[in-house]
């Protein structure tokens, strides 16, 4: 079982990833959640990557390839659900050159729900939890649910700059999908309410790998 979620950013992969991660059994890989243990941690890897990050710049794709294969690796290749990755067909092409993937995951959301999703988004400082007003609120306002720690919002969250977000994942990430159609099933799962239910949502998604043979 060897899976990516895609889409625009507030479409809810992250949310959906770990209650598929719970259901199916595998190891759900955010991207993100590397980056940010390796900077809090002052790895070596953290001190490359905090480099870029403070420059407000994009990691090179070299670096990125080299931070998914070595957890990939450490993990034995055989059940994850990559989240955040490849955001690029170069990437893609690298992550196709050394495992075989069985499907990808496509999260269909409009422009509308996506921002309105974002600007309810709030994280945990500490451990990264992610929380939703709209559909999975903390059960203490501005608390995290797991840690207790304080919960904050993204300034690219912000109403201002989603939408320039939006056009990145277009430009950058979308010909992904259309380098891997033709090659691996694509299973869409799409939303039009923001509100939608999590489970209903994930269970539709379950349900498509189920189908197409890919879960037991």
């Amino acid at each position: 079982m060897r899976f990516l979620i895609f889409g625009p950013p507030g479409s809810g992969k992250g949310t959906y990833s770990s209650r598929i991660e719970k259901k199916i059994d595998v190891a759900h890989i955010a991207t993100g959640d590397i980056f940010r243990e390796a900077v809090k941690k002052d790895t070596d890897l953290g001190t490359r990557v905090k480099g870029y990050l403070d420059k407000g710049e994009l990691v090179p794709d070299e670096l990125v390839n080299e931070v998914v294969k070595d957890k990939l690796e450490s993990i034995g290749m055989d059940k994850f659900l990559l989240d955040g990755y490849p955001r690029t067909v170069e990437q893609a092409e690298y992550l196709d050159g050394f495992v075989d993937v069985d499907a990808l995951i496509l999260l269909d959301v409009t422009d509308d729900i996506i921002i309105k999703r974002l600007s309810s988004r709030r994280i945990c400082k500490e451990c990264g939890e992610v929380f939703n007003k709209l559909f999975n609120p903390p059960e203490k306002e501005g608390v995290c649910d797991k840690c207790k720690g304080k919960l904050y919002q993204r300034d690219d969250d912000k109403p201002d700059v989603i939408k320039d977000r939006i056009e990145t994942y277009e430009q950058r990430s979308e010909p992904v999908i259309d380098y891997f159609k033709g090659k691996i099933p694509i299973i869409i799962n799409r939303c039009r309410k923001a509100d939608a239910p999590i489970d209903e949502m994930v269970n539709s998604i379950i349900g498509q790998l189920e189908e197409e043979e890919l879960v037991s």
